[in-house]
C-alpha cells in the first residue's frame, strides 16, 4: 500500500481566529480568512487534511468535549468538509498527564499508521513552537504561521495557511 502525504493542521490560530482564551462557543469560533481556499488547494494537490488540537479546557472542566466536537462540525461545513481526521487532546498537565497533548506526538503517530502516512512527504502548520516540537518528533516538517514570535527566528514563518499552502507546494 502506497504511503500518503499529509499536512497536519494545529486549530486555534491556524483555522480559526484565535482569541487569546479558549474557542469553544459556536458564536466564537470564526474561520479565518483564505482557509477554505488553501485547505482546497491542499486537497487537490492529494494531501491528507488532519487537525491535531490541544483542548485542555476540558480537563479544567471549562468546556465539554461535545463543544469541541461541535466547533470541528461547524469548521468542516465552513470547509466543504475537506478535512479527512481531527484529533484533540483534553488534558492538561496541571489535571492530567497525557502523551496526545502537543508537544507530545501521540495524535501525530496515531495518524501516520492508520492513514499509512509518510513522514518525509507530510507537513505541520502550526501557530506555536510546540506544534512544531510534535511534528519533529516523527520526521514531518513543520512551518509557522501568525506572528506569536519574532521573524525570522525560525526556518519556515509565514502570515497564514494560505501561504503555508503555497509554500508547501512549491516545496514538492
Amino acid at each position: 500500500m502506497q504511503q500518503q502525504k499529509c499536512v497536519f493542521l494545529d486549530r486555534d490560530g491556524v483555522l480559526n481566529r484565535e482569541r487569546g482564551d479558549y474557542t469553544y462557543a459556536l458564536e466564537d469560533f470564526e474561520v479565518l480568512p483564505r482557509v477554505p481556499e488553501a485547505l482546497r488547494l491542499l486537497k487537490k494537490n492529494g494531501y491528507l487534511l488532519i487537525v491535531v488540537t490541544n483542548q485542555g479546557g476540558v480537563a479544567k472542566g471549562l468546556y465539554q468535549k461535545s463543544d469541541v466536537l461541535a466547533c470541528h462540525q461547524k469548521l468542516q461545513g465552513s470547509c466543504e468538509s475537506l478535512i479527512d481526521a481531527h484529533y484533540m487532546a483534553p488534558g492538561h498537565p496541571n489535571y492530567s498527564a497525557s502523551l496526545s497533548r502537543k508537544p507530545d506526538s501521540l495524535m501525530l503517530e496515531r495518524a501516520i499508521a492508520k492513514y499509512n502516512i509518510d513522514p518525509d512527504q507530510s507537513w505541520m502548520v502550526g501557530d506555536s513552537l510546540r506544534d512544531l516540537e510534535a511534528a519533529g518528533k516523527v520526521g514531518v516538517k513543520g512551518i509557522l504561521v501568525g506572528d506569536k514570535y519574532e521573524p525570522g527566528a525560525h526556518v519556515w514563518q509565514l502570515t497564514d495557511l494560505w501561504e503555508a499552502a503555497q509554500f508547501i507546494l512549491s516545496e514538492q
